[in-house]
């Protein structure tokens, strides 16, 4: 199981944000790059970022010039360099998005908005760049996928969409919590395992994860199908420490032990 420390991109700063709100930021450093050095050092394999910015205009390129790479993408530039692999989403609508993240060093994008209002173009991506390469962002409120940043929501149930997104070819999901995230309330590891288990999708969890006892609650699950979570709020706050997080998400015997 992979252990994903967030960095969420808003302005060039890294920030927090609860339930994505916008008004609800915190700035924890002005320096991502630095961030990621941070959670290399202290042994992660995976980052996960996401471009805020993007996200709430519809635009990977909200607020560039014509000519002009964005500062969240300048800022992601900055951190592939730091050398682990990135997994970034946020605002990509095109497949011209898609290939300028993907040369920009980013290892897998993720699709969100545009899963639900042009599926083709998932389909595509799949084709084009393989599906080890494309994951589905599913930010889901009450079991209803939410778009645009969160401030939209369909009629679209979570399950329905990350089935029509492995009918196209999709392996893998990244299932947010909208009410839990970045409140340190706890993950629902259950409806986790069940997306995984009702799709036969890799699930990465996101949104909630307070404590070690929640990476011992999603190891339990790991045969579901859940194989990866993102951890935001928490790192930032000491809630968890990374190191730990990792030990428990590497270790062979927290897998139905329950863990102390």
């Amino acid at each position: 199981m992979i252990i994903y420390p967030a960095i969420d991109l808003r302005r060039g700063k890294c920030v927090r944000l609860k339930q994505g709100e916008p008004d609800a930021e915190t700035v924890y450093s002005e320096d991502p790059p630095a961030v990621a050095q941070r959670w290399t050092a202290e042994g992660a394999q995976w980052l996960h970022v996401v471009n805020l910015d993007g996200a709430f205009a519809g635009s990977l390129h909200s607020g560039a010039e014509a000519d002009e790479l964005p500062t969240n993408l300048r800022a992601l530039q900055r951190i592939v360099r730091v050398g682990l692999p990135v997994q970034f989403g946020g605002g990509l609508r095109t497949l011209d998005d898609v290939e300028l993240v993907l040369r920009l060093g980013a290892q897998r994008i993720i699709l969100g908005t545009v899963a639900v209002a042009h599926p083709d173009l998932v389909s595509k991506a799949v084709d084009r760049y393989g599906p080890e390469r494309v994951a589905i962002g599913i930010d889901a409120r009450q079991g209803l996928v939410s778009t645009h940043g969160w401030q939209e929501t369909s009629a679209v149930s979570a399950v329905e969409l990350a089935l029509e997104m492995r009918r196209r070819g999709v392996d893998w999901v990244i299932y947010t919590d909208i009410a839990r995230d970045g409140m340190l309330s706890g993950v629902d590891a259950a409806a986790m395992a069940s997306l995984a288990t009702e799709t036969g999708l890799r699930v990465i969890a996101s949104g909630g994860v307070a404590s070690l006892q929640d990476i011992r609650a999603l190891k339990q699950v790991e045969s579901s199908g859940v194989a990866g979570i993102i951890i935001g709020r928490a790192l930032y706050t000491g809630a968890i420490d990374l190191p730990s997080a990792l030990a428990i998400a590497a270790s062979d015997q927290e897998a139905g032990s329950g863990g102390t």
